[in-house]
């Protein structure tokens, strides 16, 4: 049925509840859903309802419901439309099947017995519509000169009649009246009849009659409607019928509700008899609503007369005990005022104690904040010396091959041992980072499966070596997740590290990884046999520099506390469990969904970073590059000697280099001898590295020089610091001296290449180099220099270096790490080029072009000419000229 009905209903329910307002009345709305009301219905009978009135959107789906609560004792009073089974205890409503036969016999009579019919029907499977489309045509039976030409099943909804009718009236223009089941649905009949201008006038009858704006006796009063058939709604009714049954008294069990006919001749009175009876309602809601308030204050006057006696007694009491408060006040008194002065005296040394606390927890905190302060920058001072001992060492690992296999194992011990001071300083550094809150996640999507195998497969060669059977198990070949793999690196690192230092040989070692999507997480674990972890020791495991009482020897107290606080940053948890003598298992849960604080990061490059954390017997050692290019120059920037002094070392078989103790001295000597290539460290006094490579980028001179920063720092953010600063190559200490040869040399080629590229530019048109960057701007007023001055034989390079306001030596250095030529050629090269376009001319001779373009004589331009385009200018301009061969 339609809202206006379903709200006519409940009105008729609560004006008769008015009358009962010890009832407790609860109403679910299904909007028509039939899976809603089924779900509705099972509700109700969980809580176990007193009476449940029910009516439904459609038999069938409800029977059954029905069934169940009627036989688990719950009364159930049927509405307005029957289910499918007698097992009800009563039914309210309209007679359906009546209703439809007064709309035919009306039909009859309007029609004169004669006419086309068009019946709009409700929803198939419901018993009002079937009811009253089996009476109607019952009736209609009995006329054979009216014809039913069409029926239209709708849902009771008007907006499925303006959807299907026009079809129906275009393929039946013959109708003559229109039968909806509904007031609603006669409503949308009316609105297509209307919007397509038949020929003819067609009657509408519909069926409900309720009062209202829009509804059926509004719509027969202005003539929408030529009739409407009363439905009534049965609220009142249903609600007088449960009511008997739950006071247990003698009820109808079939109470069928009569209709009429509404139409012009009796709209009015209807109309009028149904607003008094609302006046009535409202009156007597509002009567009611004073009853209620008049009942309130009753209510209220009697708690304030009880209140009034409970006061009036418990004042008598208080002053038969006011005598003896009398007497006790002045003893209490003396009391008080002796606790007083105790507690007085109490709170100031309470107050000097918690100042004197104060000042210890500041002093506590600036000792802790300068304890790290000085365990950080001792941290970084140690990459330096590591430098001194890793460098060397893998250059006499490389290189020697004279050495003894003694003094190969002693070499290798030393590496060994530095690659693992190494890791503790990264270790330390990290452990400041999350102290502080200075680490954050820098998240990629990317496979987790492809990550942890990566990861074991360093592992492999030690596991092969100790006989230890090592097993990756994922459930899934793929897990797609965000992470950060640097911050992973380390947590999985730590983890088979601890595995592998605890698992004897010939013992067990399995991973697993195993997506959780009811916890939505992903669970990946590194099981071993080892000796397990003491009960004592298990409430410590991840604590900082916690060893334990059977530590191993090489054991630093601090893997597995950055493990934990690493895996917490990156929003997951670490746990274990154990079970001493049998080995012990790690559960690593990592969230599915990407966390809201996880940034957004570009890929770690993994090879560098498996390298530094390769375990120590497993480090992979490579071949030198063959010295090269001695002619080119590199300046290197270093204030610690011995640091310096090693990188002059390392790189004067490839380069001839010079150096420099401090940034103001580097800055200096690069703007004087144009180096190829810049070797800076970060930290260095005076001036800092990032410092000296902004300064050199912004300096034409040296803006093309590739830039190489070193540092002890290898936080993120510091080196997109030196990026952003104009760095092409960003090493943090240690590192491996054949790897920042073989960085220089690549930086050169690709600088051959952009010098290339230049060239290609200018060989085309030496006007279209735009100055959009420092060495693209230098070429551009280079060549307006020499273009401004190229008529003149006598133009020489220091003209040239004189307009630039720098030395011929920078001038030239600049233009050769640019251009790959001199500027004496350059300047000849920009004579013939333009040259060669005046001869594309007509108009000019030879000669006029060779002093045009500053060459002292005919016969030498002619020399210039033929050496670099192999013809001489006469031929040049004849296989050009038009007509001539």
């Amino acid at each position: 049925m339609g809202d206006d009905w379903r709200r006519a209903m409940l009105a008729g329910m609560e004006k008769e509840l008015s009358f009962h307002p010890n009832v407790q009345f609860q109403v679910l709305d299904a909007h028509n859903n039939s899976e809603l009301q089924r779900q509705q219905v099972e509700q109700l009978i969980k809580q176990k309802v007193d009476l449940l009135i029910l009516s439904p959107n459609q038999s069938g789906p409800l029977t059954a419901l029905t069934e169940t609560a009627y036989n688990q004792g719950i009364p159930v009073v049927i509405l307005d439309r029957r289910t499918t089974s007698r097992l009800y205890t009563a039914y309210v409503g309209g007679n359906n099947l009546e209703v439809g036969r007064t709309a035919g016999r009306y039909v009859a009579q309007l029609l004169h017995q004669r006419g086309q019919v068009l019946e709009i029907m409700g929803r198939p499977g419901s018993s009002p519509a079937t009811d009253r489309a089996k009476g109607f045509a019952q009736v209609l039976a009995a006329y054979p000169d009216i014809h039913l030409t069409a029926q239209v099943a709708c849902d009771w909804q008007p907006a499925s009649v303006l959807r299907q009718l026009p079809a129906v009236l275009r393929a039946h223009p013959e109708t003559d009246l229109i039968f909806a089941h509904n007031d609603p649905m006669a409503r949308a009949a009316y609105q297509v009849v209307t919007r397509l201008a038949l020929p003819h006038h067609i009657r509408i009858i519909g069926v409900d009659g309720l009062a209202g704006p829009g509804n059926g006796l509004q719509l027969v009063e202005d003539g929408v409607l030529n009739a409407t058939m009363l439905y009534p709604t049965g609220g009142e009714e249903a609600i007088r019928t449960a009511l008997h049954i739950l006071r247990h008294e003698p009820f109808e069990k079939e109470n069928m509700l009569e209709t009429m006919v509404i139409d012009s001749t009796n709209v009015g009175p209807m109309r009028a008899q149904t607003e008094q009876l609302a006046l009535q309602q409202h009156d007597l809601r509002r009567q009611q609503q004073q009853l209620e308030s008049e009942m309130h204050r009753y209510a209220s006057q009697r708690t304030a007369v009880y209140l009034l006696l409970v006061s009036l007694l418990v004042a008598t009491l208080l002053g038969a005990s006011a005598w003896r408060a009398l007497r006790l006040n002045r003893r209490i008194r003396r009391q008080l005022e002796q606790q007083n002065a105790e507690i007085s005296t109490q709170r100031n040394q309470i107050e000097q104690l918690a100042e004197a606390g104060r000042r210890t927890a500041e002093e506590a905190s600036r000792s802790s904040e300068a304890k790290l302060r000085f365990f950080t920058n001792f941290s970084h001072e140690l990459r330096t010396p590591l430098t001194l001992i890793l460098g060397p060492v893998e250059e006499l690992l490389t290189d020697g091959a004279d050495l003894s296999d003694g003094q190969r194992q002693d070499l290798q011990l030393v590496r060994r041992n530095a690659q693992r001071l190494l890791r503790l300083v990264n270790q330390l550094m990290d452990f400041r980072k999350i102290d502080v809150g200075r680490m954050s996640v820098r998240a990629t999507e990317g496979n987790l499966v492809d990550f942890v195998r990566e990861l074991m497969d360093v592992f492999e060669k030690t596991a092969r070596r100790r006989n230890i059977t090592y097993r990756f198990l994922p459930a899934e070949p793929v897990v797609q997740l965000w992470f950060d793999g640097e911050i992973l690196d380390k947590v999985f690192f730590n983890l088979l590290s601890n595995a592998f230092k605890y698992t004897p040989d010939g013992g067990h070692i399995t991973v697993s990884l195993q997506p959780d999507l009811v916890a939505h997480v992903v669970r990946v674990s590194v099981e071993d046999t080892g000796r397990g972890i003491a009960e004592v020791d298990q409430p410590h495991v991840f604590e900082w520099f916690y060893q334990g009482t059977r530590s191993s020897a090489n054991s630093s107290g601090i893997g597995l506390a950055l493990a934990e606080g690493l895996t917490r940053l990156h929003e997951g948890s670490l746990t274990f469990r154990t079970e001493p003598g049998h080995g012990t298992t790690f559960e690593v849960k990592l969230p599915l969904a990407r966390p809201a604080t996880f940034l957004d990061g570009a890929p770690e490059p993994r090879p560098a970073l498996i390298a530094e954390m390769m375990p120590d017997d497993e480090y992979a050692e490579a071949a030198p590059p063959p010295p090269a290019r001695t002619d080119a120059t590199a300046l290197v920037i270093e204030d610690n000697d011995d640091v310096r002094n090693f990188l002059l070392q390392k790189l004067q078989p490839y380069f001839q280099v010079s150096s420099a103790a401090d940034g103001l001295t580097g800055l200096r000597m690069a703007g004087e001898t144009i180096p190829d290539v810049v070797v800076c460290d970060v930290n260095l006094p005076g001036l800092s590295g990032l410092e000296v490579v902004a300064q050199l980028r912004a300096d034409w001179r040296t803006s093309h020089i590739p830039l190489v920063l070193l540092t002890a720092r290898s936080a993120p953010e510091e080196q997109v610091a030196g990026v952003q600063a104009g760095a092409d190559l960003y090493l943090t200490k240690p590192f491996n001296p054949t790897f920042l040869v073989e960085s220089l040399r690549t930086l050169l080629r690709n600088r051959d290449q952009q010098r290339e590229h230049f060239r290609r530019e200018l060989s085309v048109d030496t006007a279209t180099v735009a100055p959009q960057r420092v060495d693209q701007k230098f070429l551009a007023d280079l060549t307006a220099i020499i273009e401004a001055n190229l008529d003149q034989p006598t133009l020489s390079v220091d003209d040239v270096a004189r307009s630039l306001g720098v030395s011929q030596m920078q001038l030239y250095r600049k233009v050769k790490a640019l251009l790959g030529t001199g500027v004496s050629d350059y300047i000849q090269s920009l004579r013939l080029t333009k040259a060669r376009l005046l001869l594309l001319q007509e108009g000019s001779t030879i000669a006029e072009i060779a002093y045009l373009t500053g060459f002292s004589s005919p016969s030498y331009f002619s020399t210039a000419f033929k050496g670099k385009y192999q013809v001489s200018p006469s031929e040049f301009k004849a296989l050009h000229t038009p007509g001539r061969t």
